[in-house]
């Protein structure tokens, strides 16, 4: 395995971090260049599918294995743990309300599915071999730590007139458990695990040989977001800045620690500590809209695409995957 330097090199002149910063260097700009909503969703669930249906061809190959059962149970655990990690630290060094910081531990307990892909491609380009099960706990990873903080939020009191208003609705549910990206990636999973290479030899050619293209464009429009998210409407102060770069560094040690505890290989462990590093940006903000429509989307925005999401790209996936080389 390359030392820790000869990784971070690699994976900052990879194609698809420099298209981010591409659109990072664009946006800072003020450029007019523009992605379309529409093409850019399009792009989210090619991604989707194409992990997810990749996973559950793996999945088939290699069965329910007990690496599957240990990060299956790993991820599960921290994605509760998370959102009480996060709430501590951005309790510690901010003094905002209680809503904000409940939706933005959510953020952390929720992971990122683009960050996981990023993930994945790093370490294929590094030659290693991840369990194709990852893209179930991927999904599995994106509920659980919403709900744990809608319960931190909830924790102190009832609102006034004994009616709590982050209590978990039916509508809320169904915005958890029905998020488009969660559809896709376990339907996905499903149809891969169902189809097996059969399916693969029919798909190839669509969600391997386009996949590097497809990621490039998508963190060339991620790039262009962070950016703007940055420009715009923000509460983020420098304390809350270092927090969301000390959150994921928190998040990847807990992952490794379970690694470790658990038994599970250095390649399946280094995509766990990725997910627990990350922060969602797609599942989180759409169930926070909901649940806590008070919390501010000035601060969690802007921490989890502006801050977290760069630092994880460009310096956190090289160093998650040396320390699991190096500890598991």
């Amino acid at each position: 395995m390359p030392e820790l330097f000869t990784l971070a090199v690699q994976n900052l002149t990879a194609p698809a971090v420099l298209f981010f910063a591409l659109g990072a260097a664009a946006g800072f700009a003020r450029s007019d260049l523009t992605i379309p909503e529409a093409f850019s969703k399009g792009l989210s669930i090619y991604l989707l599918l194409a992990i997810g249906f990749k996973g559950g061809v793996a999945a088939q190959a290699t069965g329910f294995t007990a690496d599957f059962a240990a990060a299956l149970g790993l991820g599960l655990a921290l994605s509760v743990t998370m959102p009480f990690v996060a709430f501590t630290i951005l309790r510690a060094v901010s003094k905002l309300d209680r809503a904000t910081l409940a939706a933005t531990a959510a953020h952390y307990g929720s992971i990122s599915i683009v960050t996981f892909v990023a993930a994945m491609d790093f370490a294929k380009l590094a030659g290693l071999q991840p369990g194709g099960f990852l893209a179930a706990v991927a999904a599995v990873m994106e509920t659980p730590g919403i709900i744990a903080a809608l319960f931190l939020a909830r924790a102190p009191s009832a609102q006034p007139g004994g009616q709590n208003r982050t209590s978990l609705s039916p509508e809320l549910l169904r915005e958890v458990l029905l998020n488009g990206s969660i559809v896709v990636l376990v339907g996905a999973f499903a149809i891969g695990l169902i189809t097996g290479q059969r399916g693969m030899v029919r798909l190839d050619l669509f969600v391997n040989g386009l996949f590097a293209g497809v990621l490039c464009l998508f963190l060339l429009e991620m790039g262009l977001v962070a950016a703007r998210r940055l420009q715009g409407k923000s509460r983020l102060t420098a304390r809350l800045v270092a927090a969301g770069v000390a959150i994921p560094l928190c998040g990847a040690a807990l992952g490794c620690l379970g690694a470790l505890a658990l038994g599970v290989s250095a390649d399946t462990g280094g995509v766990l500590m990725t997910l627990a590093a990350s922060a969602s940006y797609i599942a989180a903000p759409a169930a926070m809209r909901i649940a806590l429509p008070e919390g501010d989307p000035g601060v969690y925005l802007p921490l989890a695409v502006g801050v977290t999401f760069p630092f994880n790209i460009a310096i956190g996936i090289p160093l998650y995957f040396a320390l699991a080389q190096a500890v598991l």
